[in-house]
């Protein structure tokens, strides 16, 4: 292989360590104002986005622990784009904070270390992905640093990765005691339906539901989501989660697919329950960012249906809603990120009457609520009913109805809080708040998002054509 080719591999994470050191040298040198730093760092992410779609070479490297293709490229491009919207979104926080820098460096450090765990060909290399995305996100969730609610969350976040971890990387040493082997290539023809291996599964299994806060493994997510930045919750919720369930799928419908009977029923027994108490937790809650965390958990059971589908369906209805999921979850958290920051308020009876003086954020907030609610004709509408079709595939159509039924409930939670925005009366509303240029970019690109991949039916066809057929 020539050196040439190895830059063209590692493009993408060689462009992050590329920003992560120019961050370093900013801030070893003079001071500079926060507000020309943001834009400096915009531009560079913009630039690694926009790098992100050229040179498309499949390959691999560092014999086969590292491998890149097309699909593998489209995923780290979907994160590179959720990272520029957060960013985005955040400049009202971080106009007044003192360490942008160091927020920065930490966020990207896990972004580098999720662009080494998709395409890893290594169980190794993917736990070490996986470290180097979890601990510099636990200290990033500490950023309010004046905030106690915020230093507990960190705690959480950590403690939960911990055992989480544990899990995986107990899983992963029974794999290799009982096959002496880690690449990913070799391992789906030697595992099989022995005890050993299914255990092994169910701990892999557990740590990957940690991480993706799947019931019963998501009772770190409410707390964490609320103590943690706007900011860091929405790279919790959207870029963290989308990580893990790209390798998830991977790793599934390769290394496991020989025990696909054995594990389909805990799949859907996994997927119904998050769906189902998801739901009846975000019914009764009254902070919004709990609400949007309790609206993630169930979320991630309409994925799983999907993904139960094992199929070439499967995996393109996965990456074709985690795109859906950036758009409108990051258009509900970039508003919410700018009432905090403007008037750190969070609740939702807060949102009582915010029509009556901020019009553009109520639209945008409803829009997004709608797609997340599945609404059509919003993006959101068009990427659950690819889930349920490749969840209805295996032809256990009671399991899709209690999902589909799920959907139902979901509309009155979302719903409660667009009538709290249009139709309740509040004698002191929020006062009309002022959107930077930045914040209003972003919050265009999710509507712009949530109308174009419901609407653009190329975008799923090209996913699909890219998804490899099992």
């Amino acid at each position: 292989m020539n050196i040439s080719e190895f830059f063209i591999l590692l493009r993408q994470e060689l462009v992050i360590t590329l920003i992560i050191f120019i961050l370093l040298f900013l801030k070893l040198g003079r001071e500079r104002s926060n507000n020309g730093l943001l834009v400096l760092i915009n531009i560079l992410l913009l630039v690694n986005f926009a790098y992100g779609f050229c040179c498309d070479t499949s390959g691999s490297l560092f014999s086969d622990m590292f491998h890149t293709d097309k699909l593998v490229a489209l995923e780290k491009n979907i994160l590179n784009l959720a990272m520029l919207i957060i960013s985005l979104q955040a400049y009202n926080w971080l106009q007044t904070h003192k360490h942008v820098t160091e927020f920065y460096i930490l966020l990207l450090t896990t972004l580098l270390g999720m662009f080494f765990m998709i395409s890893s060909g290594h169980l190794l290399m993917f736990y070490l992905g996986l470290e180097m995305s979890t601990i510099p996100l636990a200290a990033a969730a500490n950023f309010d640093l004046h905030k106690k609610q915020s230093s507990e969350a960190a705690m959480k976040l950590i403690i939960s990765s911990a055992f989480s971890s544990a899990l995986l990387l107990l899983g992963i040493s029974l794999v290799y005691g009982a096959t002496g082997r880690l690449e990913l290539t070799a391992l789906s023809s030697m595992l099989g339906t022995q005890p050993l291996h299914i255990f092994a599964f169910i701990l892999l299994l557990s740590g990957f539901a940690f991480k993706i806060s799947a019931v019963p493994f998501h009772l770190w997510t409410a707390d964490v989501y609320e103590g943690a930045p706007v900011a860091v919750t929405a790279y919790l919720s959207v870029v963290s989660k989308a990580a893990v369930l790209f390798v998830f799928v991977s790793v599934l419908y390769t290394v496991f697919r020989p025990l696909a009977v054995d594990w389909y029923p805990m799949l859907m027994i996994l997927a119904l329950l998050t769906i189902i108490i998801g739901n009846l937790f975000a019914l009764r809650q009254q902070n919004i960012k709990r609400f949007l965390a309790f609206s993630s958990i169930a979320q991630v059971g309409f994925i799983l249906v999907g993904i139960s589908g094992a199929s070439q369906t499967g995996s393109a209805s996965v990456i074709f809603f985690i795109l859906v999921y950036v758009f409108s979850n990051l258009g509900a958290f970039g508003v919410v990120a700018l009432v905090t920051a403007l008037t750190g308020r969070e609740n939702i009876d807060d949102y009582r009457a915010f029509y009556r003086n901020n019009r553009f954020l109520s639209w945008t907030l409803t829009i997004a609520l709608f797609s997340l609610a599945g609404v059509p004709p919003a993006a959101g509408f068009f990427g659950k009913f690819f889930l349920l079709m490749s969840g209805a595939s295996r032809g256990h159509y009671a399991f899709i109805a209690v999902a589909a039924l799920n959907m139902v409930i979901s509309f009155y939670y979302y719903l409660r809080i667009v009538k709290a925005i249009f139709m309740d009366d509040n004698a002191q509303p929020i006062e009309p708040l002022p959107v930077a240029v930045m914040p209003k970019l972003a919050l265009y690109i999710c509507l712009a998002g949530v109308i174009v991949t419901g609407l653009w039916s190329y975008l799923y066809d090209y996913i699909f054509s890219l998804s490899p057929i099992f």
